[in-house]
């Protein structure tokens, strides 16, 4: 069957019609080597989620077994381009205001019951309504099943993002007979026990805190798929500890690793292999944010001058060894958006002086010009922590008190930045592939909410308002590139956000694995094609 070239908005000029068939996908197979089926695999991971299911949690810690659970319609390569996966074929309408999805007719649940068009319905809407991630199908408006194996995504303007919102961390395919049962879908029962999905695993045990256990599901909609027999994801939130574990041979894959004494060691070990590939559509950020309610905040010099006074390059070669990359932007450097036309801040200590002088906050007797407080994301200590501890030293050599304020725990801290309750606070924040998806949830003025990871910036201007708005609606994608290279030369010169650099997501594993996840959406994706030497 013949192969269409690929519809997908972040690479073409105009969103055509186009169909995509499922012959053309050969997976990431080994070119030398024929799959082996069997065994099991342990992955090792840092967080552990609330429940398995990735329609109405959004995370990594979710991700990685709801993708494992849950089929998606599309599934993308290491090159932005989608791929077939639960849908066979797809095709975008001219006007890019219809996506219609093909799907397989071999393609059950893991009770056997056939996953059909009004599942497909059901899912992107319960998405739609419940995952935190608003903007990413807010122009969806219905869902149309004209027969059981087609469903025809219908929205009220054009949205250069769906195919990408179809991917599996974000579009889980979930059966309407056992979540629309009328309960609640964000505490439904089936998100942690006795689960359902779609994907290439059924659930076998999950010990919150503990570990996720997942069997091959052997009537998995890809004939021979997946290779795994079992796929046990071993949480512990000490990264050392799952290091030691891998070395000893206990685990055999570490996704999401970005500890630099870690990474350094595993780094050395001939029986193991580290790539940072796989990470470029979760486009992960470690930023500094300001509170632009509070004053001296308020004052764009003021932040200018703290951006000053911090030196990335020390960050990125001393407090991280070498790992990560500075960030310029709020647009990853990967990202086919990014611009390199952007505002940038020396370290440069004098400029910073001259311009908190020029704000009007001179040193007084003590040397000190003003009082701040710097919050930090808990559990990440190198990334964030240590970076809060570095930036009060730097800010108390041009008379700025920072006083560090540690959380308990997320929740106490995601209450804070709920709250607005804080002055400047370290983050680590997605870009989800796309700008629509993950961007400008924290720019817009629309989406200043008392809820983490929105605009808790409290930022406001009204021609970021107006570009973000025409880049989520333009199918033209010269245009699109242009409206967010002005997005990003506005943004770095407002500076509600200072950007420190790109978290360095590494994933490290045993030579005997093969097929190490390293699609855009790396570990965040399905390992039906991964298998064990």
């Amino acid at each position: 069957m013949k192969r269409l070239a690929p519809v997908l908005p972040l690479l073409r000029t105009t969103l055509l019609a186009c169909t995509v068939t499922a012959a053309a996908y050969a997976g990431h197979a080994a070119a030398a080597e024929t799959p082996k089926t069997g065994g099991t695999l342990v992955l090792g991971s840092t967080q552990s989620p609330r429940h398995l299911n990735g329609a109405v949690q959004s995370g990594l810690a979710t991700a990685m077994p709801s993708t494992q659970l849950f089929a998606s319609p599309l599934r993308f390569d290491d090159k932005w381009n989608p791929q077939p996966y639960l849908a066979e074929s797809w095709k975008v309408s001219e006007d890019g205001k219809s996506l219609t999805l093909n799907l397989r007719r071999n393609a059950v649940f893991h009770d056997g019951k056939p996953i059909t068009s009004e599942d497909v319905a059901f899912s992107i809407m319960t998405i739609k309504a419940k995952h935190p991630f608003q903007t990413m199908l807010g122009p969806v408006e219905k869902v149309e099943t004209p027969d059981p194996h087609t469903a025809i995504v219908r929205m009220s303007r054009p949205h250069p993002a769906i195919l990408l919102a179809m991917s599996p961390a974000l579009c889980p395919i979930l059966p309407k007979h056992i979540y629309g049962d009328g309960r609640e879908i964000t505490t439904h029962p089936a998100n942690s026990s006795g689960v359902v999905g779609s994907g290439p695993f059924r659930l076998g045990e999950f010990v919150p805190g503990q570990r996720i256990v997942l069997n091959r599901f052997d009537k998995f909609f890809l004939p021979g798929k997946p290779y795994l027999n079992k796929l046990v994801i071993t949480i512990n939130p000490d990264s050392q500890a799952l290091a030691m574990g891998i070395e000893r041979g206990d685990i055999q894959m570490l996704p999401f690793l970005s500890v630099t004494t870690d990474l350094r060691r595993l780094q050395a070990n001939p029986n193991l292999v580290l790539t940072r590939n796989g990470y470029e559509g979760i486009g992960a950020i470690n930023w500094l944010a300001f509170n632009l309610e509070r004053k001296p905040l308020s004052d764009a010099r003021v932040r200018h001058a703290i951006a000053h006074a911090i030196d990335r390059n020390f960050i990125v070669k001393a407090l991280h060894g070498g790992f990560s990359q500075i960030a310029d932007g709020p647009i990853v450097a990967t990202s086919p958006y990014a611009t390199p036309d952007l505002h940038r801040y020396a370290y440069d200590l004098k400029r910073a002086e001259q311009l908190l002088d020029e704000a009007g906050y001179k040193k007084g007797g003590n040397g000190e010009r003003m009082t701040l407080t710097i919050d930090y994301l808990p559990g990440t200590d190198e990334q964030q922590k240590n970076v809060a501890e570095y930036i009060r030293t730097q800010l108390k050599k041009v008379g700025v008190n920072v006083q560090v304020r540690a959380s308990a725990d997320f929740a106490s801290w995601a209450k804070r930045m709920a709250a607005h309750d804080f002055d400047l606070t370290m983050d680590n924040v997605f870009n989800w592939g796309d700008p629509v998806i993950g961007v400008a949830r924290t720019y817009m003025s629309t989406n200043i909410k008392p809820v983490v990871w929105t605009n808790t910036q409290s930022y406001r201007n009204p021609k970021v308002d107006e570009l973000l708005e025409t880049a989520a609606s333009t199918l033209d994608t010269t245009k699109r590139k242009a409206y967010y290279a002005t997005f990003q030369k506005i943004v770095t010169d407002d500076l509600p956000i200072f950007y420190i650099n790109n978290t360095p997501y590494h994933t490290v594993a045993n030579k005997r694995v093969v097929n190490v996840p390293a699609s855009i959406w790396g570990p965040a994706s399905p390992f039906d094609d991964v298998w064990m030497k």
